[in-house]
């Protein structure tokens, strides 16, 4: 009935200690027994070594109890270490998760700031070719009178690099057709040559021809065109219309 009891208690194999115990508790039934069965006229011995028996099993069985305890004490202490490094792994998870979101958030940031950026770039470029497409669409215009005329040819002629002034240009046009686009000299030793002067600075024909710059009319009588052409001729001969005074 002991061993089963014993099997009962526990679960795990015994240890040495633990049948060390076991055999001082057999120990002590054997004597009990044998007490009983001993004659009433050797109750005296038998008494003694009876009671002399325990006092040895007792003290030997302390020692596996003491084992015993020890080894609880000791899964215990286990337990708790294995609880601390658990714990200490899931704040690890939780640190590393949250620095994993941090530096997610910072990239979206950043790629979102790339994109804003990238958005203005482009606005600004179409800003910039809807500005350059609308000059080239829509040239500067200019009056359609004598003031308009000069500044329009002084235009041309800065594209082509030929010297003049306003103040020149206006004071030759001046001496020469009174402001008249139409103008034209049927006396003077060119008219009498067949090639009579013409427009505002009363250019022969072919002197309109030799020095007519691209992009005007190829009408004599047309006053940007005459006006470049002549200013073209008296930067050639002259160095600039504005070196004009008197018939060129």
């Amino acid at each position: 009935m002991s061993k089963n009891i014993l099997t009962r208690g526990h679960s795990r194999a015994l240890t040495r200690h633990h049948k060390l115990a076991v055999a001082g508790v057999a120990a002590l039934g054997a004597a009990a027994i044998g007490l009983s069965a001993v004659p009433s006229d050797a109750a005296t011995t038998t008494t003694t070594e009876a009671a002399a028996a325990p006092t040895a099993n007792v003290a030997y069985s302390t020692e596996p109890i003491q084992g015993v305890k020890a080894d609880v004490t000791d899964q215990l202490a286990g337990a708790s270490v294995k609880v601390e490094q658990i714990a200490a792994k899931k704040e690890a998870a939780a640190e590393a998760a949250a620095a994993k979101k941090a530096a997610a958030a910072a990239a979206k940031a950043k790629a979102e700031k790339a994109r804003q950026a990238k958005e203005a770039a482009s606005r600004a470029a179409e800003r910039t070719a809807v500005k350059k497409a609308s000059a080239k669409s829509s040239p500067k215009t200019y009056s359609n009178n004598l003031d308009g005329w000069i500044r329009e040819s002084l235009a041309i002629m800065k594209k082509h690099g030929i010297p003049g002034s306003y103040d020149g240009i206006h004071r030759n046009i001046m001496r020469e057709s009174s402001g008249n686009p139409k103008a034209i000299n049927l006396w003077d030793i060119n008219a009498q040559n067949g090639i009579p002067s013409k427009g505002l600075l009363q250019v022969i024909p072919p002197t309109f021809e030799a020095y007519h710059v691209p992009g005007t009319s190829k009408n004599i009588y047309d006053p940007v065109a005459n006006i470049t052409a002549a200013c073209n001729y008296a930067a050639d001969k002259y160095g600039t219309m504005d070196n004009v005074d008197s018939a060129y």
